[in-house]
């Protein structure tokens, strides 16, 4: 049983910077594990060095080159798109899911995206399906999970995220929980975590600070990036006692938004993890 803290790469973000510095940023701050974010084809600020964003148009070897180059590993990958748009989403979570098995992350990370006006409530299922049908072909045979995150209208609620993640019958279908997105929801974090604990695959380790807890609770269904572990509301003690007690393995992957917050948060994961293990060997 190993869980390890990790970094999603949204942290340099705020500073303009492209992958590579990100992923060098990263290592220098102490992380081992990243979660880069992906997309399709040529974007003007990642294409002149201004955002962390890697093109799937690359060859998937210069990521593996950079991440080896910095001695880190991806946990993943950030590759959202709308589930109920398969005519985007097929292809583009197809062509993730051979990256992330070219540079051996075993899980490609996503929601439902923004529901369109068009499908009523039976039809966004069907079509959700038929999506994640067709993609875990291809899933199945990278060895590559999907993990479904709480992020929208029907993943808000734990019932909708385990509805969405059980609607194909694959191992390679999963849950991708974040901790802040299901608290700016509504929904109790922690029974959430509980919930979702025979799916999970990774986990996005989002804190909310306590003046958009104030602000948003109850009103949104996530957001892009919190703030530094351990200091907002979220008890990182009670996750990690959760998730050692159902002795599951993986990954932490922190989403905050600057370098000094992701430095914040590794120093306190860090320590919550340490201390949960030494509570963990029995006196002499």
């Amino acid at each position: 049983m190993h869980i390890h803290p990790g970094l999603n790469m949204e942290f340099i973000r705020s500073e303009d910077k492209c992958f590579e510095e990100g992923v060098r940023r990263a290592a220098e701050i102490g992380y081992r594990f990243v979660e880069p974010m992906v997309h399709n084809g040529r974007e003007l600020l990642s294409e002149a060095g201004y955002f962390h964003s890697f093109s799937m148009d690359n060859d998937p070897l210069e990521m593996k080159d950079i991440l080896q180059k910095y001695g880190v590993a991806a946990s993943g990958l950030s590759a959202h798109c709308p589930l109920m748009r398969p005519e985007i989403s097929v292809p583009y979570l197809e062509k993730a899911i051979r990256l992330a098995a070219a540079i051996d992350a075993k899980v490609i990370n996503t929601d439902e995206g923004i529901r369109p006006l068009w499908l009523d409530d039976a039809e966004c299922f069907q079509v959700m399906r038929y999506t994640l049908k067709k993609v875990l072909q291809v899933a199945e045979r990278y060895g590559v999970s999907i993990g479904i995150e709480p992020h929208q209208s029907i993943t808000r609620k734990t019932e909708g995220l385990l509805r969405i993640a059980t609607l194909v019958e694959s191992d390679c279908l999963r849950v991708n929980y974040d901790t802040g997105n299901a608290f700016l929801s509504g929904e109790d974090p922690y029974a959430g975590l509980q919930a979702v604990l025979p799916l999970l695959v990774h986990i996005h380790a989002k804190d909310i600070s306590i003046r958009q807890a104030a602000d948003e609770k109850g009103k949104v269904t996530g957001t892009a990036v919190g703030c530094a572990c351990g200091e907002g509301v979220i008890d990182w003690g009670r996750v990690i006692g959760i998730l050692r007690a159902a002795n599951w393995s993986g990954v932490l992957s922190v989403e905050c938004g600057t370098s000094k917050q992701a430095e914040a948060s590794l120093q306190h994961l860090t320590g919550k993890l340490r201390r949960q293990t030494v509570a963990e060997v029995p006196a002499r």
